[in-house]
Formats: C-alpha cells, structure tokens, sequence
C-alpha cells in the first residue's frame, strides 16, 4: 500500500512544509584583501551558517520532545543548545582573534637587543662606509656659521 492510501484509510491529511533552501557558504575571496581578512570572512559566514542550522535543529528537536514527551529527546534537545551555544563563543573568539592580529604590528617591542649581521667582513665595512659617507654629507651641507651658533647656545 501506497502511503496516500495510508493516508486516506486512516483519515489523515498531509502537511508539507516547504523549507527554503539554502545554498552553502560560496567562498568569495577579495584579491585586494589580505589572507587574514578574507580567512576572517569564511570563518565568519561559516559560523553564521552553523548557528542558523544549529537554531533549526533545535526547533525540530524540540517538537519531537514535546510530541514524544522522551527524555532522551529533551537531552538530545539540550546538547545541541550547548552546541549552538559554543558555536557563538567560538564566533565571539574569532574577532578577538582578528582584533589580536590587527593589533600585533602597533605592540611589538621596537627594541632590538641581540642583531646578528649575516655576512663577510668585507661587506660589513662596504655597509659601514656606506653609512659614514651618508652622514659626512649630512654634516657637509650645514652651514659651519650654523653649527658654531648652537654649539655657542648649549
């Protein structure tokens, strides 16, 4: 037997519900963005698309519960609450995470403590010549009169 005969024998009417569909989360990456910032965005449609999921099973979880009066059901029911729940706090932890990492490059020790030169000796004193030449012309283009009157003032 059919189940429309089924249906009629017993006298029930069938109730459909039309779902919406909802196509997965397409992954739109933005070649002007950097890494972090398009992985922010993914990670973020994906947790929303977890979250809106998640609510949905609840609320069919819930009505079975309550049809069913199990108590199985009831802690299936608050399992994925606790889910849905950890799912947000893992969102909320993203944009820290985010804000952490934007905010890294303003944080950083600007003191260097321990350089280490990878080179010859050679290039070292190439390099160092470089740097006296820089600042003798420096020195050179000040007026000497200029000089003599600061060193007059202090």
């Amino acid at each position: 037997m059919s189940d429309d005969t089924l249906n009629k024998i017993l006298g029930l009417t069938e109730v459909e519900e039309k779902k919406e569909f909802n196509p997965p989360v397409v992954r739109n990456e933005d070649k002007d963005k950097p890494d972090v910032d398009n992985d922010y965005d993914y990670s973020r449609e994906a947790y929303y698309d977890l979250i809106q999921k998640g609510q949905e099973a609840i609320d069919g979880i819930l009505s079975v519960a309550k049809e069913g009066e199990h108590p199985r059901a009831y802690e299936v029911a608050g399992q994925l609450i606790k889910s849905v729940g950890d799912t947000v706090d893992k969102l909320q932890d993203l944009q820290k995470k985010l804000k952490d990492l934007k905010e890294l490059p303003k944080t950083a020790d600007t003191k260097i403590q321990n350089a280490l030169f990878v080179g010859s000796t050679a290039e070292l004193q190439k390099m160092l010549n470089e740097d006296e030449k820089t600042k003798s012309k420096i020195v050179s283009s000040v007026d000497k009169e200029d000089v003599w009157r600061l060193l007059r003032k202090s």
